[in-house]
């Protein structure tokens, strides 16, 4: 007789139990993967048995329901298995499904434990850098300010209007031209703004053309000389200059900025017999601006909003997947470390459709824990641990008998 089958039996229920309970736990916790116990029976040698023990235990990583979240850096991962790749201040790698960031005094976005979401950074040029993926780093800087180069306007030229009866053109005298209007503020390199505005004067021959004038900050432009002559034809189109823009400047400035020089695109505008009018107006250029606030799109993209109205990338969020996630190795704290029976990370970038899914901002991944199903098994876990206790206990009775005979 033997009590190893009633003891390797609690054992075995006792560990059963304790998953159960770490599941029912972490029922709260946010990308939390459930596990189950795996059993396995012990002969070694005998046609009885010698009781069970722990085969392993098997993580769950199907995906937890989406919640969500008032906090713009949550972030959680929708139809994929990829994992968020995360770094350590030294350089290790961790992975995990808990998308709660947060930004850190030097503009890392970090999990709870200060670990930092990988990616990729932006190049010169102003797009994803791509190559290795590493930290990203939300720029605390300023935006650089960006010389206006290029206008883009459109006017309707009241056809009805005849020719002023004051020449020459002079800003300063409404008589001596038929409609202005602001094409600025346009920026010099420093960021400055200045005033620049277009002057339209129907000219007396031949019909249906306009002589155009400019002034910036209020100084005539092309010294004091028509900018260029647009021409239209009967039905009101233009025809002439055939590009449809003008160029200004250079613009000299007294405040250390570089002269500026753009072209003003007016392509589009018409002269038909209705009230002057702008329809359209736009320019590329900016002063220099504080970032507000960055949202995270489904394909990881990271857009930043300045104080200037103005948009820029900040870079790109990868996410990674395993041939085998039950390979991983759980490291606490929601992170999970790549081990040679997980295989080699597979990084890519998410987005619609892809293996490793696509991102949602503003939500989180809650547990994937069936909290109802836990508390059954708890019950038959309990069970189980209560059959082997009396298998024990009987064993013990018959040792007692057999003490007994005399």
């Amino acid at each position: 007789m033997a009590f190893s089958q009633g003891i390797s039996g609690l054992g075995v229920a006792a560990a059963n139990l304790d998953v159960i309970g770490n599941n029912i736990a972490n029922s709260g916790t946010v990308g939390f993967k459930s596990a189950a116990a795996a059993f396995q029976d012990v002969y070694a040698g005998s046609r009885v048995g010698l009781g069970a023990s722990v085969s392993g235990v098997v993580q769950n990583f199907t995906q937890g329901v989406t919640q969500s979240s008032s906090r713009p850096n949550d972030v959680a991962i929708l139809n994929g298995d990829g994992f968020f790749r995360l770094a350590s201040q030294s350089g290790e790698i961790m992975y995990s499904r808990n998308g709660q960031f947060t930004r850190d005094k030097d503009g890392f976005i970090v999990n709870g434990q200060g670990l930092r979401l990988t990616g990729y950074g932006v190049n010169a040029s102003g797009g994803i850098s791509g190559g290795t993926p590493s930290p990203i780093q939300i720029p605390t800087a300023a935006m650089t300010p960006k010389a206006t180069t290029s206008v883009n306007a459109e006017f309707n030229l009241d056809a009805r209007l005849a020719t002023p009866t004051k020449t020459p053109f002079n800003a300063a005298d409404s008589d001596s031209f038929n409609y202005s209007n602001a094409v600025g503020p346009t920026y010099d390199s420093l960021g400055n703004p200045h005033d620049v505005a277009v002057y339209f004067v129907k000219a007396p021959t031949p019909a249906n053309t306009w002589n155009v004038y400019g002034t910036s900050d209020g100084a005539a432009l092309n010294a004091g000389a028509a900018l260029t002559t647009l021409t239209f034809d009967s039905s009101g189109k233009m025809t002439a200059p055939a590009s449809g823009s003008l160029n200004i400047g250079p613009i000299t400035f007294t405040n250390g900025a570089a002269p500026m020089s753009a072209t003003v695109d007016l392509s589009g505008t018409t002269q038909f017999g209705a009230a002057n009018a702008m329809s359209k107006l736009g320019q590329d250029g900016y002063r220099s601006g504080e970032l507000t606030s960055f949202s995270i799109n489904p394909d990881g993209t990271l857009t930043g909003k300045f104080s200037n109205e103005q948009t820029q990338l900040l870079g790109q969020i990868v996410l990674s997947s395993f041939a085998n996630p039950n390979g991983l190795e759980p490291k606490g704290n929601n992170v999970w470390a790549e081990t040679q029976a997980s295989g080699n990370a597979l990084t890519g970038t998410p987005g619609e459709g892809t293996k490793l899914g696509s991102l949602q901002a503003g939500a989180l991944e809650s547990s994937n824990v069936d909290l109802t199903s836990e508390l059954v098994n708890l019950i038959v876990a309990q069970r189980n641990y209560q059959a082997n206790a009396q298998t024990v206990k009987t064993q013990d009775q018959v040792m007692q008998t057999l003490m007994n005979i005399r």
